[in-house]
This record gives C-alpha cells, structure tokens and sequence, in this order.
C-alpha cells in the first residue's frame, strides 16, 4: 500500500511542503500526498495589506488549489479539520456548506500514515485590553477586504 501524506492547512509552508513531496513522491507514487485545507484558493498573506488597501485584487494574485495539486502530483481535500483520532490514524472534517447553509461536501474522515499540522498563526493581541475589539486584524483575504 503506498504511504499516506497528508497536510492540513494550505498557508505557506503547507502548500510548499504539498508541491515539493508532489512533485517528488507523489510522482513517482512512491506516496499519496493530500493537502487539505478549508479555502479553494491561497492568497499569500504578506500581500494582505495590499489587498485591504485596494492596490491589490486578491482574485488575481489567489493560487487554485485544485490546479496546483494537478500540476505538481498531489490531491486536495476542501474540509476544516475538527478532530484527530491518532488511534486510527485519522482525521475528521467538517461538511462544508455554501453562503446558504446547503451542504456542499459532506463530513468524512481521511486516513493517514504520515500526518503534517501546519495550520499557520494568528495576530496575537498578548490581551491587551481594547485590542480586540478596536484593531482590525489581517489574517485572512475576507478580514482585508472587509477592512
């Protein structure tokens, strides 16, 4: 059975990791590499003060997933991650729903033999207080296009 590789999150250092064992790995199928994450698209999130600032289109610069993992010999899963059962060697993902509530791709657990949280950071407000309710934070393309 060929080794399972899978990656929860598609920031920067998961979508690199995907790519490299890909295009080495999966290529040679010497071992499936799956990359999930809870967005279609990544947008690198340096480049997020330039799309809150209007100077940049966030829809231009975003990176598809799906023809990502097809160019470089890996899969995508679209899920949010809500459990680990390292028991089995699992993990669980959440249905994702459309704007509406309508269940696009049902809850499913995907097994592995090699798992790779890399799930990225946050602003941290160290609790300062007033923080979190008067700072507008940059993490994500809809916290910069609400911005």
């Amino acid at each position: 059975m060929t080794h399972r590789i899978v990656i929860v999150g598609g920031g920067a250092g998961g979508l690199e990791l995907a790519t490299s064992l890909g295009k080495t790995l999966g290529k040679k199928g010497t071992a499936s590499v799956t990359l999930v994450d809870a967005n279609l698209t990544h947008i690198w999130k340096p480049l997020l003060h330039e799309v809150a600032a209007g100077s940049l289109n966030s829809y231009e610069d975003e990176l598809n997933y799906v023809a990502q993992a097809k160019w470089n010999h890996f899969q995508f899963q679209l899920g949010r991650m809500t459990g680990l059962d390292r028991a089995s060697r699992q993990i669980h993902l959440a249905a994702t729903l459309d704007e509406t509530g309508a269940e696009l791709v049902p809850a499913r657990s995907l097994g592995y033999d090699s798992l790779v949280i890399a799930v990225g950071s946050t602003t941290n407000d160290f609790g300062t207080t007033g923080a979190a309710e008067h700072c507008l934070f940059l993490d994500s393309r809809k916290q910069a296009e609400r911005f």
